[in-house]
């Protein structure tokens, strides 16, 4: 059996830009994390947990509950951390190498870019934007787990009880109704599990590598991180080449260039902005008039 671990990339909220007083945080929402085979699951948590107690002794030692400490990982992937703290990044490669060569598993990610907008202008809804996310996050992991001829069930870091609830049965529909024609959804045991990732090391490792991807996938998108950002390929490209399951994905929005896969998002090559340093219009102009610009092109399709 294979033992999948993921967490959010970004949030469901619109994206205008990073500038934008409210409409700021991701340009791209999804899911990430790590497959591994069952009988290392444990092998791998202990091994993460010994890891992040050494390198951040002082902080868990000073936490109130030493044994639930956990370090988020958009505080390990911050745009100053390559520079101010080099160790943090050799901590996840060397995690992310082993995960692959000792204990058999995966990076994993899938994730939609957003349209640029306010909720206004992209008749935002939040919940089909998560329903969508988290439905193709799953038809993925079914299908790695298909390739590997087990079985597979997934893990995600906790969440109240009125929006697992609400989430249960949908997953619960996209699950059966899918499997008549997609025989490989019945690799899946059960819907997510929810488990607070302060109780589980593997769920915080998922942590981290959505952190990391999340830094990658607002690089590729993004013309305005480049120079925050200009870190990642130095120091994760090469690490990150081999590490993803082919079917991880950054699905781009009406965009005719080919979406992005596995470790692509880490490399240096920005194929969505041309080259490196390249701007889009998005990423120029106003959402104001990136309505106006689309509407006029809309018009002059018309006549």
């Amino acid at each position: 059996m294979l033992l999948a671990y993921i967490d959010e990339i970004g949030e469901t909220g619109a994206f205008v830009s990073k500038t934008d007083k409210k409409f700021k945080t991701s340009p791209a929402f999804g899911y990430a994390g790590f497959i591994v085979p069952e009988k290392h699951a444990r092998s791998f948590a202990q091994r993460f947990t010994h890891d992040k107690r050494t390198l951040f002794a002082e902080e868990v030692a000073e936490a109130e509950h030493p044994g639930r400490w956990e370090k988020k990982g958009s505080e390990v992937f911050h745009h100053y951390t390559a520079a101010n703290y080099p160790e943090q990044i050799r901590l996840f490669t060397g995690l992310t190498r082993q995960l692959r060569e000792w204990y058999g598993g995966r990076l994993f990610y899938y994730a939609n870019e957003k349209p640029i907008g306010t909720p206004n202008q992209t008749k935002l809804d939040k919940d089909a934007r998560e329903t969508a996310g988290m439905r193709e996050a799953l038809n993925r992991l079914c299908t790695y787990a298909e390739s590997k001829d087990q079985q597979l069930m997934v893990m995600i870091d906790q969440i109240n009880e009125k929006e697992r609830a609400k989430r249960l049965p949908l997953m619960y529909g996209h699950i059966f109704g899918r499997s008549s024609e997609h025989p490989e959804m019945k690799r899946i045991i059960e819907p997510p599990m929810h488990i607070d990732s302060a109780l589980s090391a593997n769920v915080q490792f998922a942590d981290w590598v959505a952190a990391a991807t999340t830094r990658a996938i607002e690089r590729q998108l993004l013309a305005s991180e480049q120079e925050r950002s200009s870190w990642v390929p130095p120091v994760l490209a090469d690490p990150m080449r081999r590490a993803f399951t082919a079917e991880s994905k950054l699905h781009l929005f009406k965009n005719p260039l080919p979406d992005i896969h596995g470790g692509a998002a880490f490399q240096k090559s920005r194929p969505i902005a041309g080259r490196d340093g390249a701007n889009r219009v998005m990423d120029v102009v106003t959402p104001a008039q990136f309505q106006a610009m689309k509407a006029a092109a809309e018009r002059a399709k018309v006549r």
